[in-house]
C-alpha cells in the first residue's frame, strides 16, 4: 500500500518503542531497570478511582459534549483561577483525550503550510512530528547545558522570520527537568509581543516542582501575553492518571473553538468516566500530590548525585518533572558508531544490552550528547540502575 507522504515522514514515538522493548525483555525473564517510561510509578489516588466507579454505577457512560462536560470545565477554570490567577470562560477550554491529543488538535488548527514554529531543543519528542503533520516548519533552536537548556530572548530573536507564528515553551521540561524563571519568561515575552507570536505553553508538569519553586507560565505575566498563549495541561502526571487520557487546553476562544470542531470530527468527547474522575482529581484532596512530589524530590537528589559520581558525566540539576538529562559525551570516543547511527543511540543500545538498563537516547529530544533517565521508579531501582551504568561504562 502506498501510504500518504505526510505519514511516511513521521517516526514512531521513541519513548513508547523503548518501553515496549524493555517490557518484552521483562516478559522473557530479564531483569531490566527501566528509566525510559515517562509516567509516575504510583497508583491513581483512591478518591479518584472511586469517583470513576461511582460514575459507572450511576450510568454516566454515554456521549458527553465534545469539548468536555461542564462540571469538568468549571473545575479546570477553578484550578487556573486559584493556582495562577488566570481567568477563563468555558468557551476558552477544551478537554481532550490526553495532553498529546490536545496539542495535536492545536497544531492542526493553528498552522498553515510553511508557517514556522520555534521549538527549543532539547524538546519533547512529539512536538516536531506534530508540526510536520500540520505541514508547518519546526525551527529547532539548540540551547546550552551551561544555561540549564533554556531558551534566551536573544536566541529566540535570532531565529525569527516573517513566517514565524509560534513558540513552544515546556516548563518544567521533558527531558531536562529545567524550569523557567519569571524573569526568563518575561524576557521571552517581550520578543513574543514585539514579533506578534503565539505561545504554546506545555505545563503538564506544573505541580511537580522542587526546592520551594513557584510555578509561572508566560500567560501569567501580562494580559496581552495571556491573549496570545495557549496553555496545555492535564491530569496524567500530577495525579498518576496516564492511562485515563484526560488533557485540557485553555486559550483564545477562536483557537479553542476550532480545535473543538476538529475533535468533533475525530475522537468526539473524551471518555465520560475519566472526565468524572478528573473532576475529583482537580477538586478533591491534594495530599497524594504533595506526597508524590516529595518522593520525586528525594529521588531527584539521589539520581543527580549518582550521575555526577560517574567520571566524565555532567548534568544540570532538574528543578521539576521526573527526568534527568545527563551528558555522556565523554564516553563517545569509545563507541563504534555505524552509518545511520548517532552516539546517544549506540550508547543507549549498549546499556540495554550490557547493563539491562533502558534509557532514551538524547538525539530523540534534539540533543545527542545526553541520555534521558526517568526517575519515576523506586529508590532501589535507581540505585541498581546507576550502579549498572557505571560498571558498563568501565567496560567500554
Amino acid at each position: 500500500m502506498q501510504l500518504a507522504a505526510r505519514i511516511r515522514q513521521i517516526p514512531p514515538s521513541a519513548t513508547l518503542a523503548l518501553n515496549a522493548k524493555a517490557n518484552q525483555l521483562k516478559a522473557q525473564g530479564v531483569d531490566v531497570v527501566n528509566f525510559g517510561v515517562g509516567e509516575p510509578d504510583f497508583d491513581t489516588p483512591e478518591n479518584i478511582r472511586e469517583a470513576a466507579i461511582r460514575a459507572i454505577r450511576e450510568g454516566f457512560t454515554r456521549y458527553t459534549p465534545v469539548g468536555g462536560i461542564p462540571e469538568l470545565k468549571e473545575a479546570i477554570i477553578g484550578k487556573f483561577q486559584e493556582d495562577y490567577g488566570l481567568g477563563y470562560q468555558p468557551a476558552e477550554i477544551l478537554v481532550s483525550c490526553g495532553g498529546k491529543h490536545g496539542l495535536y488538535n492545536l497544531f492542526q488548527v493553528m498552522f498553515d503550510p510553511g508557517d514556522e514554529v520555534i521549538i527549543p531543543a532539547p524538546f519533547w519528542v512529539s512536538y516536531v512530528p506534530m508540526a510536520m503533520l500540520a505541514e508547518a516548519k519546526a525551527v529547532v533552536v539548540p540551547t546550552r547545558e551551561e544555561n540549564g537548556f533554556k531558551l534566551t530572548a536573544a536566541e529566540l530573536k535570532a531565529r525569527l522570520t516573517p513566517r514565524t507564528k509560534a513558540l513552544v515553551i515546556n516548563s518544567p521540561s521533558n527531558p531536562t527537568g529545567g524550569v523557567y524563571t519569571k524573569e526568563e519568561l518575561a524576557a521571552l515575552g517581550e520578543v513574543v509581543l514585539s514579533a506578534g507570536l503565539y505561545v504554546i505553553s506545555d505545563d503538564i508538569y506544573d505541580k511537580i516542582l522542587f526546592d520551594g519553586a513557584r510555578f509561572t507560565n508566560i500567560a501569567m505575566l501580562a494580559p496581552e501575553l495571556k491573549a496570545r498563549t495557549f496553555v496545555l495541561n492535564g491530569v496524567s502526571k500530577t495525579y498518576a492518571m496516564t492511562g485515563w487520557r484526560i488533557g485540557y487546553l485553555a486559550g483564545p476562544q477562536d483557537g479553542i473553538q476550532a480545535a473543538t470542531n476538529l475533535q468533533s470530527q475525530s475522537t468526539s468527547n473524551p471518555t465520560s468516566i475519566a472526565q468524572k474522575a478528573a473532576v475529583e482529581a482537580l477538586k478533591g484532596p491534594q495530599d497524594a500530590v504533595a506526597a508524590m512530589v516529595a518522593e520525586f524530590a528525594w529521588r531527584r537528589d539521589d539520581i543527580y548525585q549518582r550521575c555526577l559520581s560517574i567520571p566524565g558525566v555532567t548534568s544540570t540539576k532538574p528543578g521539576g518533572a521526573f527526568y534527568i538529562f545527563p551528558n555522556f559525551s565523554a564516553y563517545y570516543h569509545r563507541l563504534k558508531v555505524g552509518p545511520g547511527q548517532t552516539p546517544s543511540q549506540v550508547l543507549a543500545a549498549y546499556l540495554l544490552d550490557e547493563a539491562k538498563l533502558a534509557a532514551v537516547p538524547g538525539v530523540e529530544f534534539g540533543e545527542d550528547q545526553c541520555l534521558r533517565f526517568s526517575y519515576a521508579t523506586s529508590r532501589e531501582r535507581i540505585a541498581t540502575g546507576l550502579t549498572r551504568i557505571k560498571e558498563a561504562l568501565e567496560k567500554l
